[in-house]
């Protein structure tokens, strides 16, 4: 493995830097104290607009389908980028690509062009993943929404919960159970479901501790009808596609949770260095030193796991314990990251005023979704287990 990005990658670095530090990071802030204002939903959904036109929304999707075709190394370089200014634009960005992806591995060619094209380009503000429900969250085989063909249209009737950008996806990606009698996990399929289908409804948005900005509602389905060729992939099939994109979407988490982990210690260091006790900075104090030595060390190690999942997934087909390790330590070294960014700063820190308390709201949540950080530890195990067996 080559550690130096090429060109492809560091220009996309590049832009997406430029754009979180000019366009990001001024409004992060003001979108996260009040993010339900109708002001700040519409700044917010103009910077999804701007990272589309950026080719941010399709990193990882072919050129023929609207996307960059970069790769998935320049998909988590950017999503660190993106992180590390607004964690709501980033999660969004991330299951923006996560989605564009499901289509394009089992989409037909007329469900690539059209929908890829929209989400990459930003005609659809988002793309929505609609996989979890209250029963089917680390075990999504459970789910209980179904999906039966009537005539030349599915009838689904259900309900998903925790699903990002539900208020203004264009479309989602939808598993629903299409035979019951099925083996569990064995009898789901994977549907695209568009915004406007009848007997399809939004339900509530949930108030959350932090990534305000970033959406997240129930999706309720009361006979809920959509035409036939809305199938994805093969009958049956669904449960399979969506373990395989779970795990590469683990990238996008981890990276996002770098970001967010860099950012904070980048601001508690800077702080270190000017804030002054006992007639000296801080950071002249070996106890602070020994937190940035720790949490830096932490957060290169956990980019460091991070390329190497990218890079195993751009370039074999066998990444999950690999996108599972960097997805759990980058999240757990995040977490620490803010946490001493907190303490360092003191009282200081807990305060909004000063962005470490947003930091270490908005990285509380990598832990838990796209498959909870436990999950993650079941998954390494299970799999060095086997290679030993």
């Amino acid at each position: 493995m080559i550690l130096e990005l090429n060109e492809t990658q560091k220009l996309i670095q590049d832009t997406a830097r430029n754009f979180a530090q000019n366009e990001l990071a001024p409004v992060a802030a003001q979108l996260d104290e009040n993010p339900y204002s109708e002001e700040n939903k519409k700044i917010f959904l103009g910077n999804l607009k701007k990272l589309a036109e950026l080719g941010l929304m399709g990193i990882n999707i072919k050129a023929e389908y609207g996307g960059s075709e970069a790769g998935v190394v320049a998909f988590s370089v950017a999503m660190t980028e993106i992180g590390r200014a607004c964690a709501s634009t980033a999660v969004t960005m991330s299951v923006n690509n996560m989605v564009a992806e499901v289509i394009q591995a089992v989409g037909k060619d007329d469900q690539k062009q059209k929908y890829c094209s929209k989400i990459c380009s930003g005609e659809y503000s988002a793309g929505g993943f609609a996989l979890t429900e209250t029963s089917a969250g680390s075990d999504p085989s459970d789910m209980r929404t179904q999906a039966a063909l009537e005539g030349n249209e599915w009838v689904v009737n259900g309900s998903k919960i925790f699903i990002t950008s539900a208020e203004y996806a264009g479309c989602y990606v939808l598993w629903a159970v299409t035979d019951k009698d099925a083996k569990k996990g064995r009898g789901i399929s994977t549907f695209i479901l568009e915004q406007n289908d009848p007997g399809f409804s939004v339900g509530r948005a949930e108030h959350k501790m932090g990534q305000k900005s970033s959406a997240t509602n129930e999706l309720l389905f009361d006979n809920c009808r959509f035409p036939e060729d809305r199938l994805m992939g093969k009958l049956n099939d669904g449960f399979r596609v969506a373990v395989a994109e779970l795990t590469g979407g683990r990238i996008g988490i981890g990276s996002m949770a770098l970001g967010i982990g860099l950012a904070a210690m980048d601001y508690a260091t800077r702080y270190a260095k000017d804030r002054i006790q006992f007639s000296q900075p801080i950071a002249n104090f070996q106890a602070i030193q020994w937190m940035i030595a720790e949490r830096y060390t932490e957060l290169e190690a956990a980019r460091l796991l991070l390329m190497n999942a990218a890079y195993q997934k751009e370039n074999t087909d066998f990444f999950a314990r690999e996108s599972s390790m960097a997805k759990y330590f980058a999240t757990e070294a995040a977490e620490r990251a803010c946490r001493s960014a907190v303490q360092m700063l003191g009282g200081y820190g807990y305060t909004a005023e000063y962005p470490v308390e947003r930091y270490t709201r908005d990285t509380r949540i990598a832990s838990i979704y796209e498959g909870t950080n436990e999950i993650q530890r079941v998954i390494i195990a299970r799999d060095i287990l086997r290679g030993l067996a």
